[in-house]
């Protein structure tokens, strides 16, 4: 029997959401303390890869999922100077039937809103807002609990309680995030398909959210000095240029896309080094507080989302609390690392220029549909371990 009866989480994101009912189908109390005085998840849209919405469809929220997202028919690279495709990996119903789950695509705030609605009915979980957490202690004092659970994000104030965890470091990237109307979009932008475009020292990604009927935007480039951090920056006329910049020599057709965008928003590209997650005792760091990511895999929630399951897995069985938390560290460090490697290459091979560029066109050219998506076997296919 497990020594684990109560939990408090710190931080009411997807992750902390995640968790919290993860905990509850192992018959565990979990109290998530949030510091935000309303529940709206900020940003634009959110992929959910096969390993992500597999561990959400085992927690019972796949049909609420599925009245919010689109399944796109396949994800799609392309030259982001001719436009040209590169290389084309099919999601759909060939993703279910490949990985046994669906990729979808949605906004932020639909999936906020799916775990909320899960949360407040689950009589396991309590939720309370307004709260501002300083510390550790803080919390445990609000909520007393045998572990302690930091998911407050990228820039956690929580981190502190675990010694050898390191701060956030920014990445030299920054994300600019913008809507785009179907009525409004250019032809080469498909409501069925996710799209990455691919150039020097930059890329942009475009995905539909089909409750509002716009396609979400993100371009991502280099830039060597941060802006402030937060996820709700409005770009300036200087920001700006900077972009445009990014972007110079690129299609007229995506360029054109950058200057009348609708409420653009940027926002520094910030990830955590490799730093410790739990204190040897009953706190432990996950998501983003614990392995922040820059989003080059498009993984960050899907991370998170794997954190709740295995933690839950490990914490429903303990009878060392110290221990169980860390052997969740190291199982998922192996896990997270490897996501990083990927998406370490995948920036590389993105953001590629001159004959590195030409190289990855011809590779890329010469990969068959099937072939591609092998590749993602051991990333979509994940199954959370015993």
């Amino acid at each position: 029997m497990s020594s684990v009866k109560s939990v408090t989480i710190v931080g009411a994101g997807i992750a902390g959401l995640t968790t919290a009912l993860a905990l509850a189908r192992k018959g565990i109390v979990s109290h998530v303390l949030e510091q935000a005085p309303a529940l709206a998840e900020v940003g634009a849209g959110l992929q959910l890869s096969p390993n992500a919405s597999r561990i959400l469809a085992d927690l019972g929220l796949l049909d609420a999922l599925r009245a919010r997202w689109t399944e796109p028919d396949h994800i799609l690279l392309s030259s982001g100077l001719s436009l040209a495709p590169l290389a084309s990996v099919p999601a759909g119903t060939a993703a279910e039937s490949r990985w046994g789950a669906p990729y979808g695509v949605l906004h932020r705030a639909s999936l906020q809103k799916v775990l909320i609605e899960a949360v407040r009915a689950e009589p396991l979980c309590t939720l309370t807002i307004d709260e501002h957490i300083a510390n550790a202690e803080a919390a445990l004092s609000l909520a007393p609990a045998d572990v302690l659970i930091a998911a407050d994000g990228v820039w956690s104030r929580l981190r502190s309680a675990v010694p050898g965890a390191l701060p956030a470091r920014y990445s030299g990237n920054v994300a600019w995030r913008f809507l785009v109307p179907y009525e409004a979009a250019p032809s080469f932008l498909d409501p069925r398909t996710v799209a990455a475009f691919l150039g020097p020292n930059a890329h942009l990604v475009a995905y539909p959210l089909a409750e509002t009927d716009v396609f979400n935007i993100v371009a991502i480039h280099a830039q060597p000095d941060a802006p402030a951090e937060g996820w709700l920056r409005k770009g300036d006329a200087r920001t700006r240029g900077r972009l445009l910049d990014a972007f110079k020599g690129w299609h007229p057709d995506i360029r054109g896309l950058l200057p009348d965008a609708q409420n653009p928003l940027v926002w520094p590209l910030f990830g955590c080094p490799d730093g410790a997650w739990t204190d040897g005792g009953k706190t432990v760091l996950i998501g983003d507080a614990a392995h922040a990511m820059t989003p080059f895999a498009a993984q960050g929630a899907a991370m998170a989302i794997e954190d709740a399951a295995l933690l839950a897995e490990r914490l429903a069985r303990a009878t060392d609390i110290g221990a169980a938390l860390d052997g969740f560290e190291k199982t998922r460090r192996a896990r997270v690392s490897r996501v990083r490697s990927r998406g370490a290459f995948n920036r590389f091979a993105y953001h590629a220029r001159g004959p590195v560029a030409l190289a990855r066109n011809l590779v890329l050219s010469l990969r068959k549909p099937e072939s591609l998506a092998a590749d993602f076997d051991w990333l979509y296919g994940y199954r959370t371990p015993e």
